[in-house]
Parts: structure tokens; sequence; C-alpha cells
């Protein structure tokens, strides 16, 4: 039996995230997805003229292939891939997991090289397609946000499938005061940042790029970092889980790093290239439904009253020209039952305790967007 739902998202991700238009080439990538939502998603597609590619991946084969990965058959692969890619016009991944940690065992040097290989592909279709990337429920991340499958499933499609144009006069008045901005002041426990966004730019994120969304990034100048900050969100990276990170900087770039037993395992990460000590994005999160981490990133980086900051990759819109093979978003949430915590524009408060305090900024706050 269908589930209405299904095609309700594809609706979603067809004609909101992407936009679909007559002739528009479609690549789905679904990795452990049931087969009625990839159906369903070729049918939308179909509604809008448009034409379905579909790849479809399972997590165990991925480990296999990860592990056998060498500089041959990733040149191949990213040859193959790259290829497929400058011919679409879209993008839609859906991405589940039944075990979050399945890559865990693969070696940093093996997650490094295929980073780094497959980077072309992965720039060509942030940059040149309309694309949107979400995830999959399943009993794994259920788990992880500590609820019951069914339950789960109910938030999952209840956030997902988000009235995202509420957001759109928010978004807009926070996208052109970022713009106007200089000097951002973040302060909070165990953290005091300070950095410039000067002519960076800002980009406003509705549900285009990423289901759930809520959030406009911009990008510290490169250099311009200093400070600390201490991320109270837990997060998982390469398949290994980090608790309490904490970071500081000098210069722009990361000249301390801790997170408890796995301060060795972040430090390695974190000297996979030049670029993976310096921050390729600064954002600030607002979905009204997202209260509580998950350790999944498409998640917690949109939670009400957040911000992350990212080491590594900036993206080319929006961005201060940082490359490396890692993006890595690690979030600190600003609400009062987290702590607390202010954001600064210039000398002024912006967000206190993860409500935003100017007018037209108020329209971000959960009781506006719920």
């Amino acid at each position: 039996m269908k589930d209405p739902r299904y095609e309700e998202l594809a609706k979603v991700l067809t004609r909101h995230s992407t936009k679909l238009q007559h002739g528009d080439k479609v690549l789905v990538d679904a990795f452990d997805v049931p087969d009625e939502m990839v159906l369903a998603l070729v049918e939308a597609i179909r509604q809008r003229k448009a034409i379905p590619f579909v790849q479809i991946h399972r997590a165990r084969i991925s480990r296999a292939l990860a592990l056998a990965a060498g500089e041959e058959s990733l040149d191949i692969a990213s040859e193959l891939d790259l290829a497929k890619m400058q011919k679409m016009q879209a993008y839609i991944a859906l991405r589940g997991s039944h075990n979050i940690n399945e890559q865990s065992d693969v070696p940093e040097s093996k997650m490094s090289l295929i980073a780094g290989k497959m980077r072309p592909v992965q720039d060509y279709r942030i940059n040149h397609t309309k694309w949107v990337v979400l995830r999959w429920p399943t009993p794994a991340m259920a788990q992880l946000a500590k609820m019951s499958t069914e339950a789960f499933e109910d938030f999952y499609f209840k956030v997902c499938t988000l009235d995202y144009s509420k957001m759109a006069p928010g978004m807009k008045a926070l996208k052109a005061l970022m713009e106007k901005t200089d000097r951002v002041e973040i302060k909070g426990p165990g953290t005091d940042l300070r950095f410039s966004i000067k002519g960076i730019g800002a980009v406003a994120c509705g549900g285009d790029r990423n289901i759930p969304d809520g959030e406009v990034f911009s990008c510290p100048r490169k250099n311009s970092v200093e400070g600390f900050v201490t991320f109270n969100t837990p997060t998982i990276y390469q398949g290994q889980a980090f608790d309490g990170i904490r970071l500081s900087f000098s210069g722009g770039k990361i000249v301390g790093a801790e997170s408890g037993a796995q301060t060795k395992k972040l430090n390695e990460i974190l000297d996979s290239d030049e670029g993976a000590r310096f921050i390729g994005e600064f954002s600030l999160g607002f979905n009204p439904f997202i209260l509580h981490p998950m350790r999944d990133i498409l998640f917690d980086e949109k939670i009400a009253g957040s911000f992350h900051f990212t080491p590594g990759q900036a993206y080319a819109t929006a961005g201060n020209g940082n490359a490396s093979r890692i993006h890595w978003d690690m979030v600190c949430i600003q609400r009062k039952d987290y702590g607390g915590g202010e954001v600064w524009f210039d000398g002024k408060l912006i967000r206190k305790d993860g409500l935003f305090v100017p007018p037209a900024l108020k329209k971000l706050n959960p009781e506006a967007l719920r």
C-alpha cells in the first residue's frame, strides 16, 4: 500500500526544492531507501515533464568498495561520475542508513583519498545543478533521536514537508543584514568567537538545498577568526562519534582542537590538508520543529537557536575561497535550555538565548514559524 506521505515529500522535492522544468535531466541517488519512495520520486519527476535517472546504493556495499578503493579505481569512478553529473540539470539524494557507523572501520587514509578524488563531482553538483539532499527515516535514526520508529517517522515527515514559504520574509531580512555586516561576535558557555564576514555575502536556505532546512549562511574572512568555541551538539564524521569539541583560533586557523578521548582522531581529520584547519562556513539555524540533536547533521545544523561553524571547504557562493577535502559542520545550540548565548553583528545584539531580537528577524523565531 502506498504511503501518501511519500508522494507529498516527492512533490516538495521536485516542485519547491529543485523547481524542475520541462526536459530537465534529474539524477536520483537513493541510499538504503524503500523502492516505494524512489518510485514516488520518479513519478513526480515525470509529472514535471523532466527526465529521471536513478542510482541505488547500499551502505554495506559502499563500505566494501571503500575498503578496496585505490588510486586507479577512484580515478575511473570520479571520471565516470563527473561525466554523468555534467549531463544533469538537477540532483536529488535520499540518504538512509541502517547503521550510522557502517564505515567506522574504513581507515582515515582511505576516507581522505575518496573525499579528495570525488571532490570534483561534488563541486560540480553544488555549483552547476539544482540540488537537494535529505536523510531517510530509519530505525537507526530513531535510536539516535531517542524516539520510537513510528514517532520518528511522524516527526520526519512533519519537518520535511513544512511550508518553507513561511520562512521567506525573515530569511530575506537576515540575509540582507548579514550582507551588510563586518564584525561578528558569538558568546556563550565555553565560547568567545570574533571574526569578519565583510564582503562575503549570505545565502538563505529555505528547502531548496537541504530537507529539512532553515538556515542563512555566510563565511568568515579566512584569516579573521579569533578566540574559541565549544560545541554542545554531538556529531558523527567519517563514521566516528565526537562529543564536546572545543576549537581555538589564531589568525583564522584552528590552533587547538579537543574532544576528550577522540582528540587524536579529531586532529587527524583536521590535518587532512592545509585548508582543513580554516573555516569554510558560518550559519544560523532556525527550524522550529528541530529542537534537539540526533547526530545527523542535516537535522542538527537546522536546530532552532543554533549556529554552526565549519572547518574545511567553503562554498563557491558566500565563501572565502578555502579549499579542503573536508566540510564538517559543528553545531552549538544557544537556547536557554542548552546554556544560552549571544550573537552580535557590528556591536548590535542579533540573537539572545536562541531568539532573534530585531523586529524584522523575529519572524524566524519558533512561535512565528510553527
